[in-house]
């Protein structure tokens, strides 16, 4: 039997649903659960066509991150850890919308474009997270894989992170790692101990942290690093699953949406909190005052606390490596000045999507990138990581130089380069905070955040709005760019940009200026803009207040 027929024998017990077309975006395929059978079984065919076409280990994560837990989804993982290149994912794309009828020759297609060896090998990756319906879902893509002849090894439960780590390890052939959850906790953990190590005046109190687990997979792969932690690190763990639902009122994209903490925890005026998402790749930290007002430090203050450490360090090594921070257009105004202008480091603008940053970030020795939702990582170089190592094993150094590098050398280690990891950045933050002898009063006082506004204006067909220079202008609809540089003069230190939503017919509009009353009337005015230029559906935007 060849193995189309063995592909398109199997397919009948995973039916396209009719009517039904998903795009594959910047976090995968994401719908309700009840949806994606088909599109998961397609997606094990597609990780094995990867798989050949780079003979290496591909990785299938199923999650759905922060959406509610009656969604679900899928991701690709390519070799290195990262995200699976553009130029798939039209090929995904194609082969998840493909009629019954229509999918062998949807993968024949594939097969001749890329000039596939069906013969070679082909090594799937698979992980889950806590959904209910990620064991069925994840069958459904073991049956793909092995339909097309792949096999696959399946992690069973883990963060989202954790399988892009362990693709990477297992194609660097254990040099970045040990390809399995141990000997990720192991790695980061030896590597926080030994940075920790420097904080040499840190209390217990000022090791405690409350985490918000979001009632997902990041609570149950904290509960298992925690152990590794020894004394380190004092961890109380909330929303763990135990009692609520995953993502319900809590979670980084709640805490980050909402401006305000999540359900279900406890923390005194002064504390340090955060709170992972769904699948553990996002992380926000924040506070409350003793007046009990709520206090957010998000991906910017995140970018910028790792920024001055890097740089500190870089300074005392005194090694000539070039390090950048990537943003997207939604980082806060303050947040670039500082960078730029106090802390004197290279400052980027990338499209929104982490798979946009990480490309930009890798382009310099040391690359940090975070969006301001609390995605993202620092990169490093072959080239940096080398000369850090021969600063770090040399006899000859200085002993601050050296200490430097070592401390640095620790940093590239408790670091997830593949991918933004809620439980590897909350790791080197606080380890951070412990060196610096820093309060998160301090780290939250480092500049202030312009006060900013986001809203959404549905129109009719979203492609209408095209944009350029990483988001920030509009080049049609006619006259849009126009009417929001006239608007923006308006207002002090303001800014404003629109951009179509990826997965809806709605326009995203971000403002910022001065005061938020300002903030918040410029959000309205480009609304009504868009609204009247774009084709809005509806009634007309109202204003805020």
């Amino acid at each position: 039997m060849s193995p189309f027929e063995d592909v398109y024998k199997e397919s009948k017990f995973h039916p396209k649903l009719e009517g039904l077309l998903l795009p594959y975006g910047t976090a995968g395929f994401r719908s309700n659960a009840n949806h994606l059978d088909h599109i998961m079984f397609r997606m094990g065919l597609l990780a094995v066509l990867r798989s050949q076409n780079t003979k290496a280990t591909i990785g299938v994560m199923v999650t759905a991150s922060h959406n509610p837990e009656e969604d679900n989804g899928v991701k690709i993982i390519d070799p290195m850890g990262e995200m699976m290149s553009t130029s798939w994912e039209g090929y995904a794309t194609q082969l998840a919308n493909a009629e019954q009828e229509d999918l062998i020759d949807a993968l024949k297609e594939i097969i001749e474009k890329e000039a596939i060896d069906l013969s070679l090998e082909a090594k799937v990756f698979l992980g889950k997270d806590t959904r209910k319906s990620g064991v069925k879902l994840s069958e459904a893509v073991i049956s793909g894989v092995s339909a097309l002849g792949g096999h696959s090894k399946d992690f069973g439960l883990v963060t989202t992170p954790q399988l892009h780590y362990a693709v990477r390890c297992q194609n660097t052939k254990g040099k970045y790692g040990e390809p399995s959850v141990e000997g990720y906790n192991k790695k980061l953990s030896a590597a926080f101990i030994q940075l920790t190590n420097n904080a040499f005046n840190c209390t217990d109190d000022q090791k405690h942290l409350s985490v918000d687990g979001a009632n997902g997979i990041g609570a149950l792969k904290l509960r298992e690093i925690e152990c590794h932690l020894k004394k380190s690190a004092h961890i109380t763990l909330f929303n763990d699953g135990s009692k609520r639902k995953l993502n319900d009122q809590c979670g980084a994209d709640f805490v980050k949406v909402h401006q305000k903490a999540p359900i279900g925890i406890e923390m005194n005026p002064g504390e340090r909190g955060c709170s992972f998402d769904g699948d553990a790749d996002r992380i926000v930290y924040y506070y409350t005052d003793s007046q009990r007002r709520f206090h957010l430090l998000d991906g910017d203050k995140i970018a910028t606390l790792i920024s001055i450490f890097l740089k500190e360090l870089l300074t005392q090594s005194g090694l000539n490596l070039t390090m950048a921070v990537v943003q997207t257009a939604y980082a806060n105004g303050s947040s670039t000045d500082y960078l730029r202008d106090t802390l004197k480091v290279t400052v980027q603008c990338s499209k929104t999507g982490v798979k946009y940053l990480q490309q930009m970030a890798q382009k310099f020795d040391i690359g940090v990138y975070f969006e301001a939702n609390g995605h993202g990582t620092v990169v490093f170089s072959k080239s940096a990581e080398d000369q850090i190592h021969q600063l770090a094993e040399d006899p000859s150094a200085n002993d601050e130089a050296k200490r430097a590098a070592r401390m640095l050398q620790s940093s590239v280690n408790v670091i997830n380069q593949t991918i933004g990891d809620a439980i590897s950045d909350m790791l080197l933050i606080e380890a951070i905070l412990a060196i610096k002898g820093m309060t998160i009063q301090q780290w939250h006082a480092i500049y202030t955040d312009l006060p900013n506004r986001q809203i959404k204006v549905k129109v009719a067909d979203r492609r209408v709005i095209d944009t350029t220079d990483a988001e920030r202008r509009a080049v049609s609809p006619a006259g849009l760019q126009e009417a929001i540089d006239s608007l923006v003069k308006r207002h002090k230190k303001a800014r404003s940009f629109v951009r179509p939503s990826g997965t809806e017919d709605v326009v995203r509009i971000y403002a910022e200026a001065e005061t938020q009353e300002s903030a918040d009337a410029l959000a309205h005015e480009v609304s009504l803009a868009v609204y009247r230029l774009a084709g809005g559906v509806g009634d007309e935007p109202k204003p805020l207040h």
